[in-house]
């Protein structure tokens, strides 16, 4: 049976001529440096760690969940956050239910509805005497530098920026001064409070992430843990704390102004009250999950966890091999008997990938792969990366869909049902999941694309779970059909579309909803040599 040694990510490559272009860009970069575009020292940064297990043991958190860990000893409690505002009521009501720490780690975290509505969780928390760290990716702050400031002169709240941009505005001119570290982002997406419990998953902070926008929504899955895993989360956190890529905030940013607080506190409590959130705010008030977590009554699966990450140092290319996600994957999944089902939003397995899941058909594992078709995807770069590949997958016996743009008022029951498993009502898939074998389940962050693997930093959990993994199964089996399209090879040997089931099917032999030009911009992306970007 093939190793997952054969599987796509390990032959991502970036082409030595990009990678000399792209240091050709030092000299300009050196020139704007002198304006004053450098980093400040790392030194004098303040130090802090994770709760001890004995300190959080203690908090109210960890009394209540302390049965449950000895009931089930070895083993982490999993709780799949499919609606999205359920998943956004977790959030919000594990910072109300934090006592001593709450650690924030994320690649986005948006200026919008959701966004400052949890920003003002967390500032809640830290005037009751909990000590907030929030770590977040530099590319995904725009328009933050206000409100990161003044959350950072608080006194119990520390912010620290992952490889930030250097000039403000417009950060991309950053790109030109140290082009590979900022395009090496921290991916990683999580949410610990006492060192206890612990969401990890695809989902960013901001609306459409959380279906608060009658924009495009992403389809996506969370996980709450609590149990052995969540230390392993905490310790993956203060490695990038410390990690040679975080900076605090106060460095960078202006200095907050009088009053900056207060009118973050303010927009916080008007946008709770408003009818904009009103959804959200219900959520908060009428979900019992933390009742139910504190009361032991919340569904959960006992089960082994295995948390797989980056190491910090690959923000800079600085990282072994052995010490990357993929390769920790590698390790414990091993040998793939029977069956490969994945959900990824941007997959760009390249050449090599290619090969790779053509051993997996030719020794007789069934590969099925859930990503975005044209029209639901917000990136037509890394479609053009997956497109230029369609057939090849098909002729080496892959099964490939690509999911639909659903309007939610116009989608039909089992759309709706589909979205709400995947934790949106929404039109666009941004989950990244997979099943092996149809007893283990990976959640996290981690596209099956180049970037993924060789840039940007990742965090998932390796769930041995039957249950959880047929349920993808079945997804697969009874949904993902209802919701996609099947790419298929025609007679002709031509790619055609065939969307819906049975006699009712209508068959495509041009990407559907798409325009020549849109077809024409894929495939023309799709020449250019920027797959190691992607």
């Amino acid at each position: 049976m093939p190793e997952l040694s054969h599987f796509p990510p390990l032959a991502f490559t970036r082409p030595a001529s990009l990678v000399r272009h792209a240091r050709g860009t030092l000299g300009l970069a050196c020139l704007l440096s002198l304006f004053g575009c450098s980093l400040p020292p790392l030194e004098g940064r303040s130090v802090s760690h994770a709760l001890s297990a004995e300190e959080s043991a203690q908090t109210r958190l960890g009394r209540a969940v302390e049965p449950e860990l000895q009931a089930h000893p070895g083993t982490t409690g999993i709780h799949p956050l499919e609606d999205p505002h359920d998943a956004f009521a977790a959030r919000a009501l594990l910072a109300r239910a934090a006592e001593r720490t709450l650690d924030v780690q994320y690649y986005i975290w948006h200026n919008d509805i959701t966004g400052t509505m949890l920003l003002g969780e967390l500032l809640t928390a830290a005037e009751r005497g909990v000590r907030v760290r929030m770590l977040i990716d530099d590319i995904g702050t725009s328009g933050l530098d206000t409100e990161l400031a003044a959350m950072a002169a608080h006194a119990n709240i520390e912010v620290r920026l992952f490889n930030p941009m250097t000039i403000r505005k417009p950060k991309m001119l950053s790109y030109v001064i140290s082009p590979m570290r900022a395009n090496r982002r921290m991916h990683n997406k999580s949410f610990t409070v006492d060192n206890q419990a612990t969401i990890i998953g695809g989902r960013n902070v901001g609306d459409e992430y959380f279906g608060a926008t009658d924009g495009k929504l992403f389809a996506d899955l969370d996980v709450l843990a609590i149990g052995p895993v969540t230390k392993d989360v905490s310790t993956q956190f203060d490695a990038y704390w410390t990690s040679a890529s975080a900076y605090q905030a106060q460095d960078l940013l202006p200095a907050p102004q009088s009053g900056d607080l207060e009118q973050l506190k303010s927009k916080a409590t008007e946008l709770m009250q408003s009818p904009r959130a009103t959804e959200f705010s219900q959520s908060i008030t009428q979900s019992p999950f933390v009742a139910r977590l504190m009361d032991r009554t919340l569904p959960m699966q006992w089960v082994q966890v295995k948390m797989v990450t980056d190491d910090p140092a690959k923000g800079l290319g600085k990282a072994p091999r052995e010490h990357l996600l993929f390769p920790q994957l590698e390790k414990a999944l091993g040998k793939i008997d029977t069956s490969v089902d994945l959900v990824s939003a941007y997959f760009v397995p390249g050449k090599a990938g290619v090969d790779a899941f053509g051993q997996l058909a030719d020794a007789g594992v069934k590969v099925r792969v859930l990503t975005n078709a044209i029209e639901a995807t917000d990136v037509p770069a890394v479609h053009a990366g997956y497109a230029k590949r369609r057939k090849d997958l098909l002729e080496r016996g892959v099964t490939l869909y690509e999911m639909r743009s659903l309007v939610p008022s116009y989608a039909g029951q089992h759309e709706k049902r589909f979205f709400q498993r995947f934790g949106s009502s929404g039109a666009s898939l941004h989950a990244k999941t997979f099943a092996v074998d149809g007893k283990r389940l990976f959640v996290g962050s981690f596209n099956f694309d180049p970037r993924s693997a060789h840039l940007n930093t990742e965090l998932g959990f390796l769930i041995d779970s039957p249950e959880l993994a047929q349920q993808l199964i079945r997804v697969f089996d009874k949904e993902v059909p209802r919701v996609s399209y099947r790419v298929e090879l025609g007679k002709d040997g031509d790619l055609q579309w065939v969307s819906g089931m049975g006699a009712n099917a209508t068959v495509y032999t041009t990407e559907p909803h798409t325009t020549w030009w849109s077809r024409g911009m894929v495939r023309f992306l799709g020449w250019l040599p920027i797959e190691w970007l992607l």
